[in-house]
């Protein structure tokens, strides 16, 4: 007689997303979302999770580079190393972190401005999910692609939810990426 022992799957997802500078007004939203979200409750992770793939489908116009990644574990223990791998990778690149909203716990700064001679200006907005089970995203090559992510983000039930964390950079609306910070500290962005 054989017994196989039960091993719960996480999925670990990433998905990036290269706006115009001219997005600023999601750049808002996220701040109201960060300040407003009860994160210390799987439905609060949610409503985050919901409301930042609503605001970035509700403006498709600004998304104009997109990366999707997917890390299915055999635990939910490698699923939450793997999350947080991730995000430490992500929040290393930026300069500052102004806002930060962690199980409830609200951290805020005050925000420098750099300025900014280049014309090509970017947001970038990533959104990390841990869920229990296999969830898939697709490969990103153009906004139909991208859409299509977002929607299955925006579906995954409060009860499978384990982990969620939305950064974006620059967090200040008056501020962007340039073009050559974009290539270097996303180079796995796709132009859609």
């Amino acid at each position: 007689m054989r017994i196989t022992q039960y091993i719960e799957k996480t999925s670990v997802l990433k998905l990036q997303v290269g706006l115009l500078g001219t997005g600023k007004s999601l750049q808002k939203d996220l701040n109201q979302i960060a300040e407003t979200a009860d994160t210390s409750k799987p439905e609060g992770l949610r409503y985050v999770l919901q409301e930042t793939t609503l605001a970035l489908l509700r403006h498709p116009d600004y998304c104009i580079y997109g990366y999707s990644f997917v890390d299915v574990k055999r635990s939910i223990d490698e699923g939450e190393k793997r999350f947080n791998q991730l995000s430490i990778e992500e929040r290393g690149k930026f300069d500052e972190e102004t806002l930060v909203n962690v199980n409830n716990i609200r951290k805020q700064s005050a925000t420098t401005q750099r300025s900014n001679d280049f014309r090509n200006e970017y947001i970038v907005i990533t959104i990390i999910v841990a869920a229990e089970g296999v969830v898939n995203l697709p490969f990103i090559y153009n906004r139909a692609q991208l859409k299509k992510a977002l929607q299955k983000l925006a579906i995954i039930s409060s009860k499978r939810v384990k982990a969620v964390e939305v950064l974006w950079t620059p967090q200040n609306e008056n501020d962007t990426l340039t073009e050559r910070e974009l290539l270097e500290d996303y180079c796995l962005l796709r132009h859609l």
